[in-house]
């Protein structure tokens, strides 16, 4: 039986996985949240054997977990279930370590079947997630170019994007407003980018955040 947590923002969405996981008896669900930083501590307290990721999640993206999930378990599988199928975010998951990416219009069934391969040691993607990888290996530039920020600074970077105050990230991230400030500076002399307005705007196209409730 394979011990299983389930990060997904989405309530009805985690919801309805939680019920059609409980039905499967070579699944057991050891955890389940709706937050980045805290479905990474909950992974490295719980030490699940499979994941289940939403690609955008609020406080640590889906990526940017990804990257510390794979690095601190390395044994774990990972498989994404989301709704956001650009190049972009396809590329970053996978190159993050996913083992598998299923887009939700694919519908449960679908799901299960990418669940069921990764846990034995495969890899799967989806019919919109396939066609997504055939233009990126036909056009290498779609996909979007290498992230050159630190790991500090692409969490920075989404906050900033998401509205929060200087005081609010230093709070979240345990560090002084001076160093948050530092590397907000550092992050926008890269990006080439002096407004928080252009910021979050590279942070959508970067997959780093959510768009949902913006215009």
């Amino acid at each position: 039986m394979h011990r299983l947590v389930i990060i997904e923002d989405q309530t009805a969405v985690r919801e309805m996985l939680v019920e059609l996981l409980a039905l499967d008896k070579n699944y057991r669900l050891v955890g389940q949240c709706g937050e980045g930083q805290a479905g990474l501590q909950m992974c490295l307290e719980l030490k699940p054997d499979l994941v289940v990721l939403d690609a955008k999640l609020p406080g640590l993206n889906g990526v940017e977990l990804l990257r510390r999930l794979v690095r601190k378990l390395p044994a774990l599988r990972v498989l994404v279930f989301s709704g956001h199928e650009d190049a972009v975010v396809v590329r970053q998951m996978l190159e993050a370590g996913a083992h598998g990416f299923v887009e939700k219009t694919a519908g449960f069934t679908e799901f299960k079947k990418g669940l069921a391969t990764i846990a034995l040691g495969g890899t799967y993607f989806g019919p919109a997630i396939a066609s997504v990888l055939r233009n990126v290996v036909a056009n290498p530039e779609s996909g979007g170019s290498p992230d050159f920020l630190t790991e500090r600074e692409r969490e920075i970077l989404q906050l900033v994007a998401e509205g929060h105050t200087t005081k609010e990230i230093a709070a979240k991230l345990g560090i002084s407003a001076k160093t948050v400030d530092n590397h907000r500076t550092n992050l926008m002399r890269k990006l080439n980018i002096h407004d928080v307005a252009s910021l979050t705007r590279h942070a959508l196209e970067r997959g780093l955040m959510d768009d949902r409730g913006r215009s």
